[in-house]
């Protein structure tokens, strides 16, 4: 990665996934920019960066055109154009995540498809003509959109959304020989799980019953991340990548006498 330079949207503090990206792409010489959300985030953010050594942060509400077409002259202006861009945004109602998927309300489910979803859509096309031919894409996904997860409901059905525009976008950017790939990692205890329902019973259940018999660490899926976004992932593209510790391939519970 040395040379590389690339955004990351949606480091939330040091125990997020973005973070562990950031941290795994800056190890092997990259330089990073990350965003904020708004004020209120924006300390936080600021913490990774001097954690990290990252010079610029900048603000990025994903629904606020004005400050994606902001962030894309800001890049333009400071760097030229980059050669990686990570998307790690997701988001629905507290209330959409509790009880029955059959009750979520279209605000709900407008709002989820929204931010967790479209804004992948609206970032990459903002931001494609500042991407490098070459560059690599990546977002993040979970189990919940191929499979029922308790407490993940309407963000099951977004996840999936997510994956399938990871699959179109591929071809779209394809000609530019610009790749996207989703990395879907197994339980993480960061401030987003922090929103799901017995998440802890989640951790226990996915310790005992993946073929690893662990949960995998902020720094390991940052390390697959590296991966997905340098060069040594130049012949992949639409695709969606599992660091779960084989967990996705379990077709039922493990059975120990």
């Amino acid at each position: 990665m040395e040379g590389k330079k690339g955004l990351i949207v949606g480091v939330a503090n040091n125990r997020s996934i973005a973070y562990g990206i950031a941290k795994a792409c800056i190890e092997q010489g990259a330089e990073v920019i990350l965003t904020y959300q708004n004020d209120k985030l924006k300390t936080r953010v600021e913490k990774v960066a001097n954690e990290l050594g990252v010079k610029n942060i900048y603000p990025l509400d994903v629904s606020n055109p004005e400050e994606l077409t902001a962030l894309k002259e800001s890049i333009e202006k400071e760097y030229g154009k980059i050669d990686f861009l990570v998307h790690s945004v997701a988001f629905a109602p507290r209330e959409a995540l509790d009880g029955k998927f059959i009750d979520t309300s279209k605000s709900a489910f407008n709002t989820a498809m929204e931010i967790s979803v479209y804004s992948l859509i609206d970032l990459v096309k903002n931001l494609e003509p500042v991407l490098e031919d070459g560059a690599s894409v990546l977002t993040l996904t979970y189990l919940g959109s191929q499979k029922y997860i308790p407490h993940y409901n309407v963000m099951g059905v977004a996840k999936a959304a997510l994956e399938a525009s990871v699959r179109y976008l591929a071809v779209d950017l394809g000609s530019r020989n610009i790749r996207i790939n989703a990395l879907s990692a197994g339980p993480i205890k960061t401030l987003a799980a922090s929103g799901i329902g017995d998440f802890s019973e989640i951790l226990k259940y996915n310790e005992k019953n993946s073929p690893l018999r662990k949960n995998v660490t902020i720094n390991e899926v940052g390390k697959s991340g590296m991966y997905l976004l340098s060069p040594l992932s130049s012949g992949v593209t639409g695709e969606i990548h599992y660091v779960d510790s084989g967990y996705n391939i379990m077709g039922m519970p493990l059975y120990e006498k």
